[in-house]
This record gives C-alpha cells, structure tokens and sequence, in this order.
C-alpha cells in the first residue's frame, strides 16, 4: 500500500461522527431567491475543538472563544456558507460552515461556528 493510503485510511479510522450537509442554492421565483438542498447523509467525520483558556470581558458578558474543525474525506465538496449537522458521541449540533475548506490529500479540514439558535 502506498505511504499516503496508509495515512488516508488512518486518518479515516479516526471518524467517530456523523454529518448532514445542507448547500443553500439561488432559485429563481423565489422572494429571498435561495433554497436549502441536502447534498449528504450519513457522511463520516470528526470533530476536534480547541478552547482558549482565558475569556474576553466585554461591557455585559465574559465570552469564551472555542476553534472547532470538522474533518472529511477529501473528495466530499463543502461551499463556505453550508450549513452542517453533526451527530458525534451521542450528541447532535448544528454548524455553519466559516469558510472554505482546507483540502489535504488524507482529509479536509472546514473552521465551523456554532449555529445561532441552536440548542
């Protein structure tokens, strides 16, 4: 096997999670001119969060920032702006996608933020 096949499928086996991806797309007739289309199911991923140990303060609140990155097989395509659901250790919570993603040989890497009202 080669080098990057071993790496590809060791990186694979580390997917724990789940994901739906939802690709919203312009539609013409429409008022807001844009409808939501699931382009995948089922998707095996990964999550990793990274949290910053101190808070900012603001006038009213402490915030906590956290970093969290979802891990896909390369060849899933994901646009900046879609909105993702992940299913990992039991729990289900809805991203957005931040950006566009990060593509590797072994895997892609997508900076996800925590959907507003979801809970």
């Amino acid at each position: 096997m080669v080098p990057l096949e071993l790496i590809r499928k060791h990186v694979e086996s580390l997917y724990d999670g789940k994901c739906t991806i939802t690709e919203f797309r312009s539609q013409e007739g429409l008022i807001n001119n844009t409808v939501p289309m699931v382009i995948g199911e089922n998707i095996p991923c990964r999550l990793s969060y990274h949290s910053f140990p101190s808070g900012k303060q603001t006038d009213t609140a402490t915030v906590a920032s956290q970093s969290i990155k979802l891990f896909l097989s390369p060849e899933i395509e994901v646009k900046a702006g879609c909105e993702i659901v992940v299913t990992q250790n039991g729990v289900t919570t809805a991203y957005k996608a931040s950006g566009a993603p990060a593509i590797f040989v072994s895997h892609k890497e997508i900076e996800l933020t925590l959907k507003d009202g979801w809970m």
